[in-house]
């Protein structure tokens, strides 16, 4: 839960930015993280990868490990939105954003999809298995006479 000082501090920051005040107010990355999260923040945008998330950081003022983060582009986000490298980055397993990472500049390869699949898991277009072999246990059918 972010404090009265560090919401409005944050909004401030990231206001700052903005050209038109009715877009500063309602569309700043403060606000949506505070509605989204609970909590505010403002930072340095380090760079947009292919499917239109922002990655940010702030060294500054926020707590260890909590100083990068990511503004999904669809208000109804999945963390496999995020790309391997990206990943990386925002786990704190490299140093560098995958922008600056001659390794992690490798684009798209011949084995990925070119647009982002969702994650299907409790919809119905999740992967249900199946088998076609006969059932090695047979349930117990009674056989049993009409009374007279």
């Amino acid at each position: 839960m972010s404090t009265i000082l560090r919401t409005l501090r944050n909004l401030w920051k990231d206001a700052a930015h903005q050209i038109h005040v009715y877009h500063a107010i309602y569309n700043t990355t403060a606000l949506k993280a505070q509605l989204a999260t609970g909590d505010t923040k403002a930072g340095t945008l380090i760079a947009k990868d292919r499917y239109g998330n922002k990655y940010f950081e702030n060294l500054e003022d926020e707590l260890p490990l909590r100083t990068r983060w990511v503004d999904y582009k669809d208000h109804e986000f999945d963390p496999s939105q995020i790309e391997p490298g990206w990943h990386a980055w925002i786990s704190y397993m490299v140093d560098k954003p995958p922008t600056q990472d001659p390794i992690l500049q490798t684009g798209v390869r011949a084995w990925e999809l070119p647009q982002h699949r969702p994650n299907l898991t409790a919809t119905r277009g999740a992967f249900k298995t199946y088998s076609t072999t006969k059932p090695k246990v047979n349930p117990w059918v009674p056989n049993s006479a009409p009374r007279e």
